[in-house]
């Protein structure tokens, strides 16, 4: 009699990732002597561009109540010591191939959850690394000795399991979660810890009396459901350990492709913001094309200076990845969206992504050469492909405090000029 084979699911992620990914470059790179992790540190944007938020903790800022995702200001309020290093997203990315690289070593099967953390199946590896957990100290210890830096490990037979047991007692750890240890492990975890349960969510299972994950298990799904609809069943089924989702090596194809930016100074007038349009339309396309996609609708949000947002969106008659029509598109839903107050903030997004294959229809009063302007834009791409993206700009931009290629991450924060920052 064959017994069948358990699933063996990993979900490793780096600890206090941006600000471990900063502390080892300074320590073996820059000479530093002080490692940041053990400091009270944080990673944080430019409050000068308008970054002023914490991205990433050191263990001993937590003692300060000190929380990823609030202003600078709020945090050197709890902590006027607090260390402060800006962002490095370059290094970031380095660092997050090198340590991906090392998980692909163990099995095939690997898929990037976010820059700093991934799941790799492990599903009969046992004859090349051993049982789960002498595999996932092998893989946390070599991921540590090589690269200098910590994760936690969290073992499972599904994602949703081995993403919970790898936020269980940091750092440098690995835990496991098996569905018979979830009555010990998970269910007397608070109900806010479960994935998928924000704040919103966690605050209306306050209200019907659950409390914590095992109180989810055992509630009723169908009043779950009538008070937060399909959401209530998921959550419901993932505090019972359900969850069926694969291990997806391969990214699946983009729903739709979209940047935005955060700029630097407060627009108050219809051409800069149109001028910051153009330059979205520039890396939104860039991106559309290099996909070999075209979209079928455009959006446009805007985020004014109290942070209030609102945002607008066309269907096209034609589905387009050509810079120039989505900046056309994206200024007339500016015109239509657009009430005069000052703006802090501004994204273009598109959707219904189709396959590169141009069906254009023919409209007898558009008297626009498309042809031409595709040319156009694979004659710039191949040029900024080669030369860089500053290679080729347009005309509008000289002389401007615009950047031409806006969205993403801002290039402030794409490197540092360690020379300038005080390395201790």
């Amino acid at each position: 009699m064959s017994l069948e084979r358990r699933n063996v699911i990993f979900h490793i992620d780096v600890n206090s990732a941006f600000l471990s990914w900063e502390a080892v470059y300074r320590l073996h790179h820059l000479g530093g002597k002080e490692d940041l992790r053990e400091k009270v540190s944080a990673v944080g944007g430019d409050m000068a561009m308008r970054h002023g938020i914490i991205l990433a903790k050191s263990i001993p800022a937590k003692k300060f109540h000190i929380k990823t995702g609030e202003t600078i200001l709020e945090a050197k309020q709890k902590c006027p010591e607090l260390i402060l290093v800006p962002p490095n997203y370059g290094l970031y990315e380095k660092c997050s191939k090198a340590f991906m690289d090392i998980l692909r070593r163990y099995s095939p099967d690997v898929e990037q959850y976010s820059i700093d953390e991934a799941f790799v199946d492990m599903t009969g590896t046992e004859g090349l690394w051993g049982d789960p957990v002498t595999a996932a100290y092998r893989m946390k210890d070599q991921i540590r000795d090589t690269l200098g830096f910590t994760v936690n490990i969290g073992i499972s037979e599904n994602k949703l399991l081995a993403k919970m047991a790898s936020d269980f007692q940091k750092p440098d750890r690995v835990h496991t979660l098996w569905h018979n240890e979830i009555e010990d492990k998970m269910w007397p975890l608070p109900v806010s810890e479960l994935f998928f349960v924000g704040r919103a969510t966690a605050k209306k299972l306050f209200n019907l009396g659950i409390h914590t994950i095992g109180e989810l298990a055992h509630a009723d799904p169908h009043l779950l459901k009538v008070h937060l609809k399909k959401h209530g069943e998921v959550i419901w089924a993932f505090a019972n350990g359900m969850d069926v989702s694969v291990v997806q090596s391969e990214a699946s194809a983009n729903k739709g492709y979209g940047n935005s930016t955060t700029i630097a100074f407060d627009v108050t007038d219809a051409s800069t913001a149109k001028l910051v349009l153009l330059a979205l339309a520039e890396t939104v396309g860039t991106r559309l094309r290099a996909a070999k996609v075209r979209a079928e609708v455009i959006a446009v949000g805007i985020k004014s200076h109290d942070l209030s947002y609102a945002s607008h969106q066309m269907t096209l008659k034609n589905a387009t990845n050509i810079t120039i029509e989505i900046h056309r598109c994206a200024c007339q839903l500016f015109d239509q969206l657009w009430d005069g107050t000052a703006i802090r903030h501004l994204g273009i997004h598109t959707s219904r992504v189709k396959d590169g294959i141009n069906m254009r229809q023919l409209d007898m009063f558009d008297t626009t050469d498309y042809e031409k302007l595709e040319k156009m834009d694979a004659a710039v791409d191949r040029i900024r492909g080669r030369y860089g993206i500053d290679s080729v700009k347009r005309a509008a931009f000289v002389g401007s405090p615009i950047d031409h290629m806006s969205g993403g991450i801002s290039r402030e924060k794409r490197t540092v000029d360690y020379k300038k920052v005080r390395v201790n």
